[in-house]
This record gives C-alpha cells, sequence and structure tokens, in this order.
C-alpha cells in the first residue's frame, strides 16, 4: 500500500465521487503495477519540451509563453495589484490542469503566480506526479487529483483550463481527453473564464511520398531479381492499413492545405464531435505521384469572447450555464498576439508529427490535376477501446475512390 500521511491532495476517485476535503488525515492508494506505455507518452512530451527549449511557440513551450502572456489577467494572485482594504473580496485565481499527466502544465501555472491549481489525472503516473510536486515544494498550491475530471470532486468554480488534449489527429485518442475538458468548462469555468487553448483546426492535404512507399511496397517488385509482386497487396495492408505518424516536408504537398474541422473550446458542443463530414477540392501544384493524404492540426491559445460594450461580459457558450447572446456583437483577444502552437509540415517538428491515410494505389496526377471528394469522420467505442473511423471518398480524373481506416 502507498500512504500518505496528513497529506489530502491525491487520492483515487473509483465508482464514486469524491470531495476534495481537509478532512482526510490519511489517504491510502494501492500500488499498482505503472502502464508504461502511458509513461512512454508523458517521457515523450517531456523530451519535446527539452529538445525544443529555444524554439519559441513549440509544444510546453507554446503552453508556457500563453499562461505568461496570460498570467496578469487569469493566474496571479491579485492581492499585489489591487490597492484594497477589502481582503476577503479579493479573487484568488484557481486553475484546473486536465489531464495533468507529470504536471509540468501545473508548475508553469504555479511559477506564473497561481495560489490554487488542481492537477486532475486518472492514470497511474498521478503517483509520481504528487512526488513532483513535493520534490519542488508545490504541494500546497497544486493539488493532486488522482481520477477523471468528471468524477473528481472539486467544489468551487475555476478561472482557467488548461490542457494538453491533442491527438495525433487532433479530436479523438484514447483518452477522449477534449470531451473531459468541455465537461469542466460547462461543470466548473466562471463566466468569462480563460481555456487553454481556445481553439483548434484540423487539416488535410494530398501529399507524395515516394521514397517511403518504395522501401515498404515496391521493395516486392523485385527481390534479389525475383519478381515477388504477389506480397504487394499484403504488404500494403500491413503497412498502411491504419493511419501512419509520419514526418513529412512542405515539399511533400501535393496541394495547399484545406481546413477539415475548426474547434473553438468557449463554444462547440460535445454532440458537433460525434460525427463530422468536410468537402475537399484540391489543385495539384505539380507532377508527381499520389500517395495518401496527410492531417495535421494547430491550436491557439486566447481569451475568451467579450463584448466591447461590456468587457465583464460572460464568454460566448453553447452550453446551458454559458447562454449565447445573440444580439451582442462580440470579439475575442487580438488573434495577431495570441500564441499558436502549429504541427504543420512547415513548423518546427513536434512529438504529434502528421498523420498520414496512405491509398490503395498510388495515382499519378499532373500539374494543374483535381482531387475533390469528403472525408467522414465517426467515433466508435469498440472493445479494445476507442476509435475514429476515417472515411475518404474522392475522385481524380474519372475514377472515383473510397479509402476507410480506423485511427486507434
Amino acid at each position: 500500500m502507498y500512504s500518505i500521511k496528513n497529506n489530502h491532495n491525491i487520492f483515487p476517485c473509483g465508482d464514486h465521487q469524491r470531495q476534495v476535503s481537509d478532512d482526510d488525515e490519511e489517504t491510502e492508494i494501492e500500488e499498482t503495477a505503472y502502464d508504461f506505455h502511458d509513461f512512454n507518452i508523458h517521457q515523450a512530451v517531456i523530451k519535446n519540451f527539452l529538445r525544443f527549449l529555444k524554439l519559441y511557440r513549440t509544444c510546453n513551450e507554446a503552453y508556457r509563453a500563453a499562461i505568461l502572456q496570460h498570467q496578469d489577467n487569469y493566474i496571479k494572485d491579485r492581492i499585489r495589484r489591487l490597492y484594497c482594504f477589502r481582503f476577503q473580496n479579493i479573487n484568488i485565481p484557481v486553475v484546473v490542469d486536465v489531464g495533468s499527466g507529470t504536471g509540468i502544465l501545473s508548475i508553469f501555472c504555479a511559477q506564473a503566480g497561481a495560489k490554487r491549481v488542481y492537477a486532475v489525472e486518472d492514470t497511474e503516473i498521478a503517483l509520481q506526479a504528487q512526488k513532483v510536486m513535493e520534490a519542488n515544494n508545490l504541494s500546497e498550491r497544486v493539488i493532486v487529483l488522482h481520477g477523471y475530471v468528471e468524477d473528481v470532486g472539486i467544489n468551487k468554480k475555476v478561472d482557467v483550463i488548461v490542457s494538453d488534449w491533442m491527438d495525433q489527429l487532433l479530436l479523438y485518442n484514447y483518452e477522449n481527453m477534449l470531451g473531459s475538458v468541455l465537461t469542466a468548462r460547462d461543470r466548473l469555468l466562471k463566466p468569462n473564464g480563460l481555456i487553454m487553448p481556445s481553439s483548434a483546426t484540423l487539416y488535410i492535404a494530398p501529399v507524395t511520398l515516394p521514397d517511403r512507399y518504395s522501401s515498404k511496397i515496391d521493395f516486392w517488385r523485385n527481390v534479389y531479381g525475383i519478381d515477388m509482386s504477389a506480397m504487394v497487396p499484403w504488404a500494403i495492408q500491413d503497412a498502411y492499413e491504419d493511419p501512419c505518424v509520419e514526418k513529412i516536408k512542405s515539399e511533400n504537398l501535393l496541394a495547399l492545405p484545406q481546413v477539415v474541422k475548426r474547434v473553438d473550446c468557449y463554444t462547440i458542443n460535445i454532440k458537433e464531435l460525434e460525427s463530422f463530414k468536410s468537402i475537399f477540392e484540391f489543385q495539384c501544384l505539380t507532377r508527381a505521384t499520389f500517395h495518401g493524404f496527410a492531417f495535421w492540426f494547430d491550436v491557439e491559445f486566447s481569451g475568451p469572447v467579450t463584448s466591447p460594450a461590456d468587457s465583464n461580459a460572460p464568454p460566448l457558450q453553447s452550453s446551458s450555464n454559458h447562454p449565447t447572446t445573440s444580439g451582442q456583437k462580440r470579439k475575442r483577444d487580438d488573434p495577431i498576439e495570441a500564441i499558436v502552437l502549429s504541427t504543420a509540415p512547415d513548423k518546427p517538428p513536434t512529438h504529434w508529427e502528421q498523420m498520414v491515410v496512405y491509398l490503395n494505389n498510388p495515382i499519378d496526377v499532373e500539374q494543374g490535376h483535381k482531387i475533390e471528394g469528403s472525408v467522414t469522420w465517426t467515433p466508435n467505442q469498440e472493445e479494445d477501446g476507442p476509435n475514429v473511423h476515417i472515411r475518404l471518398e474522392y475522385k481524380s480524373g474519372h475514377r472515383s475512390f473510397v479509402r476507410e481506416a480506423v485511427m486507434r
């Protein structure tokens, strides 16, 4: 058993809700085997931050820069900035970090001046996160809660929600983190509160990747002078049946990217993510072989929508807790000043890289050639965990194709 004496910061939620309380004198947590797949994900994220520390707006550095950008208005203790003798009325901002992992974003918030941060993490990494807080003398300010944000008992409204919820395909991963962020928004966020990141955009573009395709597929056409092309269908299925995480470059793009989905974290309803379809029409910029479709995303760290006439107006929300006022003209923080984290091929590399859905059969295209069609995204809940079903319907010349893939 793992015992925390006189510490109220971390506990498992189990199947019932637990309230954050100062009455628990001892909380015991059964030590279980670590999920090293989960651990490796956190390690990759941290290494990514260390590797690109000098690249502003990349991965965790973008989060850190955004936190610092918004610290005065949303995060920092206001006692030092208000000349007021009625201290009982001074607001002490509260931050919740959804899916906090190792707690690095929670620490960034504490370093930016937050006096209370709830680091919510449902995996066993929460146990180590608690030790991280203790090692950095932050256990009094950063409260690690072991459980889902839907279940933990945070009994006060919060000023800021921060979360690294993005997957390679942006919206769907095995944790369904964005759904948890939206739940936290509807249940916990104060009117005019801050969400980081505030919005996200998913892109698609046709790509040519001859070297990678050749190394895995064309290899079988001539093996030591032996025609083994009968293996090609098997090789395609084995290598490219599911979406592949790849490092692509700008020169791999056959056409300018187009938007698949825009997500405004202040306004979007969870039902809008259940399934969606996007139409595309590309015009090829060069003569090449069309090998597949690439996906990537960017996220922006902006403040909430406010009315020019009323700086205290609540954010424009689609939930019942944050009603929409259609008659007001609203604006968001100046987007020129917003920090943007991008996983685009022409941006500094990240641990997300890009996602490619390869075609079953590559197509030779000429400059000016049109590729048109649609992409449909549908999340599913399978026995082995959640996934997203991707259906690409596209036409090249006078031929029509359908490509289906599952991201697990």
